[in-house]
């Protein structure tokens, strides 16, 4: 079985159409998407999209998903694009992502057990890093059998070993740091491989329809901010670090 993960769409359009086009993503025996799927600047069109999959697709919930279903029930969020997001979705997709599992488990053949998260196995939102601690990472996984982890919510993408359990981060698809373009990964159950991939994005072309197709009244901003300018992996690092609470 071969596998295509796509993580933390946040809602650009362009880039999750650039990937689902990738010849190995249409060959895939399944997709899953690991969470924080439409807030972002085309909600409403991202979800028709990634429904448009059906069976092929398997979902996990994220904790962006989670703000905009509270968002649609009245509550607020930090983030003015999510505020906006969520309240642009029709009740059907507010149900959909109400109704997300935080996990999803599959038998991936030489990767064994598979288990697919957002963030961690026990949280939509906690934050751990590809040079997290040996002793942070067994925290995290405490308790799970998989052999194989996936997980998103970093927006960063990589691939390393935790006391024998393959963690893998396919990176984001939307808002991708250290350089751009639509990350995502390719997991083969038969021959044990996985592999990263990038696939390549116009900058400009992404920004301007996102402008173009976007309501949201700070899109200029956020296009500026997250598609034609891209937050360094080093950055992201530190300001991470910090919010996984690491001594000193």
């Amino acid at each position: 079985m071969r596998v295509a993960v796509l993580s933390d769409v946040h809602g650009v359009l362009p880039a999750l159409e650039a990937v689902l086009a990738e010849p190995d993503v249409v060959a895939a025996d399944l997709i899953v998407l690991t969470g924080d799927l439409a807030a972002g600047p085309m909600p409403v069109e991202t979800l028709d999209v990634l429904v448009s999959l059906g069976e092929r697709a398997l979902w996990v919930n994220g904790n962006a998903d989670r703000e905009l279903v509270e968002v649609a029930a009245g509550q607020g969020s930090p983030y003015a694009i999510s505020r906006w997001a969520g309240e642009r979705l029709r009740a059907d997709q507010v149900e959909l992502l109400a109704a997300l599992p935080h996990r999803q488990v599959l038998d991936l053949g030489r990767l064994g057990t598979a288990l697919f998260v957002h963030a961690t196995p026990r949280s939509d939102e906690e934050m751990i890093l590809v040079d997290s601690s040996l002793e942070r990472w067994g925290e995290v996984l405490a308790g799970e059998s998989a052999g194989t982890v996936v997980l998103g919510n970093t927006h960063m993408p990589f691939v390393r070993l935790v006391d024998g359990v393959l963690v893998v981060n396919p990176g984001s698809i939307g808002m991708p740091y250290g350089r751009y373009g639509a990350q995502w990964a390719l997991l083969d159950g038969e021959s044990g491989a996985v592999t990263l991939r990038t696939t390549p994005l116009d900058a400009a072309r992404v920004g301007e329809r996102l402008i173009a197709g976007s309501g949201f009244d700070g899109i200029e901003e956020w296009v500026g901010e997250y598609v034609t300018s891209v937050y360094s992996d080093a950055e992201a690092l530190r300001v991470f670090a910090k919010a996984e609470r690491r001594p000193g």
